[in-house]
């Protein structure tokens, strides 16, 4: 390649990639349209990815505390009914499990802290109840563990936020207590699971202002 080529390649390399940039964006414009609406009107709901690529909707509220939980089809963009949980609740979680199947606990049940959990079968459109959390909370989290076993921490409990944390396992569909968390008791925060296997929690509310600190949750030793 000779000196012009040489000083002339990196311009047009960058008009190549500006271009090719260009492209992408007109290409990727993100946008909304509207869908078929929900066939009951909730919130503080939780909407889980199947593995059959439809999203599972449960509880929530409306006015009511509600039971009756729906599906989304990707395919036709239609909603339909399925079977109602055994518990009304809002402000729960809901885990999507190995085998398919997926775990929902806690919540406000009726306007009461809720310990209860139940298991929702896609293949039949099912709900069974399952061993209660150890401590009744609501909005909290939880979060599906390498071993296949889910985390809950926090959430709101009788005297307020909670710093206690426990583990269900799908195996012995038991809840087993384990390491609180450190500082401080919180409701309304975040857990995500890292590479490494480890969870880490951050801010949420306590008490006025909002949570500053984070931490690191180590399945390993059960210790944050």
């Amino acid at each position: 390649m000779n000196l012009t080529l040489r000083k002339l390649f990196p311009v047009m390399a960058f008009v190549v990639l500006a271009h090719n940039f260009s492209v992408i964006q007109m290409g990727q414009a993100a946008s909304w349209v509207t869908n078929s609406p929900m066939t009951t009107a909730r919130y503080s709901h939780t909407a889980t990815l199947l593995p059959n690529g439809k999203v599972l909707v449960a509880g929530g509220w409306n006015g009511s505390y509600l039971s009756s939980a729906e599906l989304f089809d990707p395919n036709t963009g239609k909603w339909t009914p399925t079977g109602s949980m055994t518990t009304n609740r809002c402000y729960h979680t809901a885990t999507l499990l190995p085998n398919g199947k997926v775990l929902v606990a806690g919540g406000l049940h009726s306007g009461v802290l809720a310990a209860a959990a139940e298991l929702y079968d896609p293949g039949n459109g099912s709900w069974t109840a399952t061993a209660s959390m150890v401590t009744p909370r609501a909005d909290f989290t939880a979060t599906l563990l390498p071993d296949g076993k889910v985390l809950v921490a926090g959430g709101s409990g009788s005297n307020g936020p909670l710093a206690s944390a426990e583990l269900y396992d799908p195996g012995s569909r038991s809840w087993t207590a384990t390491g609180d968390m450190v500082t401080p008791p919180r409701q309304s925060h975040t857990a995500t699971l890292l590479p490494d296997g480890k969870v880490l929690v951050a801010g949420g509310f306590a008490t006025e202002p909002p949570v500053l600190a984070a931490e690191l949750y180590d399945p390993g030793s059960g210790t944050r």
